[in-house]
């Protein structure tokens, strides 16, 4: 049973960082679950406090993969209007495909569309709101990478 779980452990690490770079996939979670899997074996023996650690700074993770794109919107100029459409897009992203491009365009999207019904005429304006988000998107999957590849250096350090 322990090689069972430890192969499904590893399996959660790999599609983990594969989320990490697909926004379809939840990675950090994932990769969640492979220490908690890897936790039940004789192979691993991780302390609670470092698995409740890891719990929240997943959740907090997650929260903020929302929040990045409007925030990018808003560091960039974006009026209400266009941090409301990122988060809008976002959301939308998930459903629209091809993906990853609809989760990559949706809050580009969103935010553009935001500002112009913001303000019609100041197209500059909106272009550089969705530019922010986009901004926003990049920084939330990079910390996302970098997030599942100290989990991954963890649970390889924990399995070896």
């Amino acid at each position: 049973m322990d090689i069972f779980l430890l192969i499904l452990a590893i399996i959660c690490m790999l599609v983990g960082l594969a989320g990490s770079f697909l926004p379809i996939l939840p990675g950090p979670p994932i990769c969640f679950l492979g220490f908690i899997l890897v936790e039940i074996t004789a192979y691993a023996d991780f302390t609670t406090s470092f698995l409740i650690v890891w719990a929240i700074l997943v959740v907090i993770l997650g929260i903020l993969e929302y929040y990045i794109p409007t925030w990018g919107t808003k560091k960039y100029g974006g009026t209400k209007s266009g941090q409301k459409g990122a988060t809008i897009g976002t959301i939308l992203g998930i459903f629209i495909p091809p993906q990853p491009l609809g989760l990559i365009l949706g809050p580009f999207v969103g935010a553009y569309i935001g500002e112009i019904m913001h303000d019609k005429y100041d197209k500059r304006k909106a272009l550089r709101s969705a530019w922010g988000s986009f901004i926003g998107f990049l920084a939330g999957t990079f910390l996302k990478v970098v997030t599942v590849l100290v989990m991954a250096f963890f649970f390889i350090r924990e399995i070896v």
